[in-house]
């Protein structure tokens, strides 16, 4: 059977207060009944961007589409891959486009230096890189102060950073930014000077990781080359600005205010000091001085050095034994100086000596900076002066090519210091002076620094009298010293102009100081001979020039006041100069100052009165014009002419002639000399300056001797003849500077213009028409341009008033020369129809000019 369901009960209502509402899970709740509908309903529709690169058309991306705005939002981004990407873009996009740099440079920077304390080593990189090689060149030309102040607070902060690698970069930035903008260093230097002295204090880790080391310290190096230092007068260059020291900072000599760092920059010596006495036991141990300990250890001494040039030279307002005090002496006496020369216990590498070299040469120079300061004993400066001794000698440093290039490079730094400690120690100094300078390279460093060695020891700055020189040690070797001179320049020759004027400002500064010191006097006065080979020489007929040619003019203006201070200038030597005064290539002006500072020689007593108008008439009579014809047809082809230039030698030579005394005794030197070389036949310009010179030193009546005229007279029919015939008549200015010098003869002296007449009738009557060989022409060579010739210069000889008085005395030969032309229209003279009508319409018209001319 089935039980049947009992009755159910109805149960009560319970009251209610709070419904419980069940919820499922996953299904949205609904809103509560007292919500309100902030819902906003539109018609329109907002749809995002479509296309980026139709937004970003004709903007300024990288190479993966990015703007330079977008680039610089992911420099921030947390992850450091993107970050380095975001540098590369902004890389790429400036070298791509320059524009977008100078136009967003302050937002870039400002952006970018948040990544100097960047946690990741290949962003930091990464951006050191862009400021080196685009960002700091690209704003070259903009304020940089401004720019650099946006950087250096970030700087400072990363400077402070706990991670060490970070306080590391941060100093590798600031030699960037001292790189391009000095200035800097000076506005922060307490600040760096103290970074750079807690980074130093940490010597475990340094001593670890020497390659992050030498980067701090080459800055470091960096930034104290700009503090000012007065250096000592015998460090100065013969033309007082002209480096010395291998060594040289950009910085301005004068204090710029740097006096108040003195206290930072003391500690900071300290340090280096302390850091240098660390490396100590390495270089002992180590087997080899490997390349990163040796550049941390230089850039140490180089560091100290700067340092106490600073102290002594470049700090005015303290006095510099107040500087190099007890605190400060005591400590480079014992760890520094008290360990030289470093030298370790195993064999040395090649490579290793010089480095060992080099070490040692910055030690011995901030030891002979502050000799006078820390009182050396007597064992200390006698292992510094073996040192420098064996140094100029070259005899610890190695043969190699290497060893001999690092010394040229340092030796001269040691240079400055030789003459002062010359006077203090024995003679044998001069020999190692000498040997050095003999040794070195003529276009090194090294060479220009024993010149300006040499000079300090021959010539004491400021001592206008010379002492006279007693030991003859030192004199001996003054000799070589002042003979090695001319020999340098040979060697030098053109290739090195600034060494070359070294040479020849210390070969004039001799000069200058000869006179007053015999044994300088006459070792100057020897190197003239030597020195001839600097400006040309002549064998067989050949001539060489010298480097005097190719030399800049500055080098040549040396050179030639050089030539006043001889005493006694030779033949030899005037025969050189003139050889370069002939030469085409010289600029007109240097053959005229030449020829200035010989004549003033001259009258100063130089030279003798004979030699130098032999130098004159050199020039005159074989200085090379050219074209060589004063013809116009065939001048017109020739585009550059020197005639201009003759004509102005010849002009100031006549004024230097008429200077030089009692012109009658001038004349009676001259007289024959210049008769000689005219019975040469010289070329019309040459024979026209000769003749000037001639009616310059001549008067009215003549001064000339009877065979002088008589010479003249067998000379000027011809040259009267060329001047004629290759110059048209109504060129009158040209034609007057020909024929002016013969009409002043003629003038002068009646006989020449009879004698100069008759000869050229004698040759009208001849039946071949030939002149006698010492009257030969050069230009009017057939018989119808002589007789045309003729005709042309009788002409001319009426159109001058006064030769036509003078020509007026002589009717009878002037007739007899007409009778002759006249007898020569017949065939004896072969003339086209044109010629003959030429020749008959002049010749009737000189018959018109002499017959109607007054009679004398």
């Amino acid at each position: 059977m089935v039980r049947s369901k009992a009755p159910s009960k109805k149960q009560q209502k319970k009251g209610i207060d709070f419904k419980k509402i069940k919820r499922k899970l996953g299904r949205k709740l609904p809103p509560p009944k007292n919500a309100t509908n902030t819902e906003i309903k539109s018609k329109a529709i907002v749809l995002p961007e479509q296309s980026v690169a139709t937004n970003k058309e004709g903007l300024a991306v990288s190479k993966k589409g990015l703007t330079l705005k977008e680039l610089l939002q992911q420099t921030s981004h947390h992850n450091a891959k993107v970050r380095r990407d975001a540098l590369m873009g902004i890389k790429d996009l400036v070298l791509n486009h320059p524009a977008e740099l100078r136009l967003h440079r302050y937002a870039v920077i400002e952006k970018l230096r948040e990544r100097i304390s960047d946690d990741d080593k290949v962003v930091r990189e990464a951006l050191y890189q862009l400021f080196k090689s685009e960002i700091f060149p690209g704003c070259a030309e903009d304020n940089q102060g401004l720019l650099i102040s946006l950087l250096m607070t970030y700087i400072f902060n990363a400077m402070t950073n706990l991670a060490i690698d970070i306080r590391m970069m941060a100093f590798k930035f600031f030699d960037l930014v001292v790189q391009y903008y000095p200035p800097c260093f000076s506005l922060y230097a307490e600040k760096i000077l103290q970074s750079y002295e807690d980074i130093l204090r940490k010597n475990q880790y340094y001593l670890e990781d020497k390659g992050k080391l030498r980067t701090t310290l080459s800055g470091l190096v960096r930034c104290l080359s700009l503090l000012p230092s007065k250096k000592p007068e015998s460090e100065k260059g013969i033309s007082g600005d002209r480096m010395i020291h291998a060594f040289e900072p950009d910085a301005p000599t004068a204090n710029t205010g740097f006096s108040t760092i003195i206290k930072k920059l003391k500690d900071l010596v300290l340090v280096l000091i302390n850091c240098f006495q660390d490396f100590i036991p390495l270089l002992i141990s180590m087997p080899q001085l490997d390349a990163q300990s040796f550049d941390c250890i230089l850039s140490i001494l180089q560091s100290i050095d700067i340092a106490v040039r600073f102290f002594i030279y470049g700090t005015h307002e303290v006095a510099a034994d107040s500087i190099c005090n007890q605190t400060l002496s005591s400590p480079l006496s014992k760890k520094l100086l008290g360990v030289f020369p470093l030298y370790p216990k195993h064999h040395l590498s090649v490579k290793e000596d010089d480095r060992y070299f080099i070490l040692n040469i910055v030690i011995t120079e901030i030891f002979l900076h502050l000799r006078e300061w820390i009182c050396p004993s007597a064992n200390v400066f006698e292992k510094f002066l073996e040192f420098i001794e064996n140094a100029l000698l070259g005899t610890i440093c190695s043969s190699t090519r290497s060893g001999k290039v690092a010394w040229e490079k340092h030796v001269p730094s040691l240079l400055p210091f030789i003459p002062k400690l010359a006077s203090e120690v024995e003679t044998r100094w001069q020999l190692r002076i000498l040997e050095t300078f003999k040794g070195c390279n003529p276009e090194s460093s090294l060479k220009l620094s024993c010149l300006s060695m040499i000079e300090e020891m021959l010539i004491p700055n400021g001592d206008k009298h010379y002492t006279e020189a007693s030991d003859t040690v030192v004199l001996d070797f003054q000799t070589v010293w002042i003979r090695e001179l001319p020999s340098l320049l040979m060697l030098l020759g053109d290739r090195q102009p600034s060494s070359s004027q070294v040479v020849l400002r210390l070969l004039l500064r001799l000069g200058q100081f000869s006179g007053s010191n015999s044994f300088l006097f006459w070792d100057y006065e020897n190197t003239q001979f030597a020195l001839s080979e600097f400006y040309s020489t002549c064998e067989e007929g050949n001539i060489y020039y010298g480097p005097f040619m190719r030399l800049p003019r500055d080098c040549q203006e040396l050179s030639i006041c050089c030539l006043y201070y001889f005493s006694n200038l030779s033949a030899l030597l005037l025969k050189s100069v003139a050889l370069c005064c002939l030469c085409p290539e010289l600029e007109l002006f240097v053959s005229f100052r030449i020829i200035e500072v010989l004549h003033a020689a001259y009258k100063a007593g130089h030279i003798q009165i004979a030699d130098h108008i032999s130098f004159f008439m050199t020039l005159l009579s074989r200085f090379k014009v050219f074209p060589e014809n004063i013809d116009p047809v065939r001048e017109s082809d020739v585009k550059v002419s020197n005639h201009g230039a003759f004509k102005s030698l010849t002009s100031v030579l006549c004024s230097y002639l008429s200077q030089m005394g009692d012109s009658s005794v001038v004349l009676q030197i001259l007289d024959q000399a210049i008769i000689g070389l005219i019975l040469l036949q010289p070329p019309l310009d040459n024979a026209c300056a000769m003749l000037r010179v001639l009616i310059l030193l001549d008067s009215k009546p003549t001064r000339l001797s009877e065979q002088s005229i008589i010479a003249l007279s067998n000379f000027l029919p011809g040259y009267l003849m060329d001047v004629v015939h290759c110059i048209p008549e109504d060129d009158v200015r040209t034609w007057r500077y020909y024929l002016l010098p013969c009409f002043f003869l003629f003038d002068r002296s009646n006989k020449v213009l009879k004698l100069v007449l008759d000869l050229i009738g004698s040759f009208l009557t001849d039946s071949n028409l030939s002149l006698p060989s010492d009257t030969s022409t050069r230009y009017a060579t057939d018989n119808l341009s002589r007789i045309n010739a003729t005709i042309s210069l009788l002409l001319l000889m009426y159109k001058d008033i006064k030769v036509q008085k003078i020509i007026s005395l002589f009717r009878t030969e002037v007739s007899s020369i007409l009778k002759s032309i006249a007898s020569l229209q017949s065939s004896e003279v072969k003339m086209t129809l044109e010629e003959r009508h030429r020749f008959q319409c002049s010749f009737e018209q000189l018959k018109v000019v002499t017959s109607t001319s007054p009679a004398g």
